[in-house]
């Protein structure tokens, strides 16, 4: 197994939140650094409705006819599937999606086809020692990222650690965020769902690791002469796996709270060669 650096957070189901944070150091040599283009904002839309990893049963998805010997749940920790399964819609046509069974049309089946993903992720997650659908034990970006190139859905994936690097993967496609979910987060206020918004957040305590799809950099502000990005008001909108919570299911944050949460980040962009 390859040295990884591992922060495992708590599983939190009924939360909406199991994500861990597991970095590869081989992942930076798939690292696009910044080299100084010109950033713009810009928008990828998901071909699938907003999912929603929780209220399971009333979605009618039972976990037990999806595998054997497994209860029925109501909701599960597998952000980081769900939010790549939003990844992916982006990347393909609704008829290559379907040839690999994920139906963009219906919300169910695109959850229950989140869910076996979910699987999948959490046995490319070789550190832990526990797996969905025995164990509700979480997954990471780099998980499921390597789901997804094992179904042949993606050709690789790369890393960013900077601000100005993220804004330059979203200029190629959306990018998987893991990040540290402060208990405050879970209502975001104002129309816009804005996370900055937020008062006190820095003193609420982190209640778990969450995964979501960064969909579009909504606003880019820089200095005119140096190109320099103003952070407090560039702003990314990340699209959840909760249903309508937030902006109709979606919230938004600046680079000056990416900076504030960055050590506990990681961003994962699976992709496809021709991008």
């Amino acid at each position: 197994m390859p040295d990884l650096d591992i922060t495992e957070y708590d599983v939190r189901p009924d939360l909406g939140l199991g994500r861990h944070l597991v970095l590869d150091e081989r992942s930076l040599a798939y690292r696009r650094r910044y080299t100084g283009d010109p950033l713009h904002p810009i928008e990828w839309a998901p071909k699938i409705p907003v999912l929603n990893q929780q209220q399971l049963l009333a979605q009618g998805i039972h976990t037990s006819r999806l595998f054997n010997g497994v209860d029925d749940v109501d909701a599960l920790g597998s952000c980081t599937a769900n939010a790549a399964t939003a990844l992916v819609s982006v990347l393909h046509g609704a008829d290559t999606l379907a040839q690999y069974g994920l139906n963009t049309a219906d919300p169910v089946a695109a959850e229950m086809w989140a869910i076996g993903l979910y699987a999948d992720a959490t046995t490319k997650d070789q550190w832990n020692d526990s797996q969905w659908p025995a164990v509700d034990c979480g997954s990471s970006g780099l998980g499921v990222a390597k789901a997804l190139k094992d179904h042949g859905l993606i050709d690789q994936y790369g890393t960013a650690t900077t601000a100005e690097e993220l804004c330059a993967l979203l200029q190629t496609g959306p990018v998987l965020m893991g990040m540290p979910w402060h208990d405050a987060f879970f209502e975001p206020v104002g129309e816009v769902a804005l996370l900055d918004e937020i008062p006190n957040w820095q003193s609420s305590p982190v209640v778990g690791g969450h995964e979501v799809c960064i969909t579009a950099l909504e606003a880019v502000a820089a200095d005119e002469t140096t190109g320099r990005l103003f952070y407090d008001h560039t702003i990314l909108r990340c699209q959840n796996s909760w249903g309508s919570w937030g902006d109709a299911g979606s919230f938004r944050m600046s680079l000056a709270l990416y900076q504030a949460l960055r050590p506990q980040i990681d961003l994962v962009q699976p992709r496809l060669e021709s991008r």
